[in-house]
């Protein structure tokens, strides 16, 4: 398995990763129209100082993570998504790109990173929690955190420990 940043070049890809997670996997009631930064990686993440990363196993996309960074010193994770069959212990793709994507955030000079998701997500809730995240109420978010209109449990991160 190998973690690079990707661009619109794997927009196929992205896309039929994320949505069919989303859509077939947990019923998230979200749409390709719903998140048109998939078809933009470029201006979204990779313009205000972000990233997407993608994971890859035999060449092929099996896991996204991306951060959103939104002022000078605080990011948001959006797109962490790994394909069923390569979740778990046994490969640690989630793990692997959650801890590059906080080394990217340490290089950048970013002090909190903060996150959206549904609470239908209790996997992943139980994952950022074990990376010590702490769940924050959506009052508590900056208030220029780019909100996604599903999201209904926030959590955060403090870097400068």
């Amino acid at each position: 398995m190998h973690i690079q940043p990707i661009q619109n070049k794997y927009e196929n890809e992205i896309v039929d990763l994320i949505l069919h997670i989303q859509q077939k996997e947990f019923n998230v009631p979200v749409t390709l129209e719903d998140q048109p930064d998939l078809l933009d990686i470029e201006n979204f993440y990779y313009k205000p100082g972000g990233i997407f990363l993608g994971a890859f196993i035999d060449e092929k996309l099996v896991g996204t993570i991306a951060l959103v960074k939104f002022n000078s010193e605080a990011a948001a994770i959006r797109k962490m998504f790994v394909k069923k069959e390569y979740r778990g212990k046994e490969f640690q793709i989630a793990q692997q790109l959650l801890e590059q994507l906080i080394a990217y955030s340490k290089e950048k000079g970013i002090k909190d990173l903060y996150l959206g998701t549904v609470s239908l997500l209790q996997a992943a809730l139980r994952f950022y929690e074990k990376n010590n995240f702490v769940t924050i109420e959506k009052e508590a978010l900056p208030t220029d955190f780019p909100l996604m209109k599903p999201d209904n449990v926030f959590c955060h991160l403090n870097l400068k420990q």
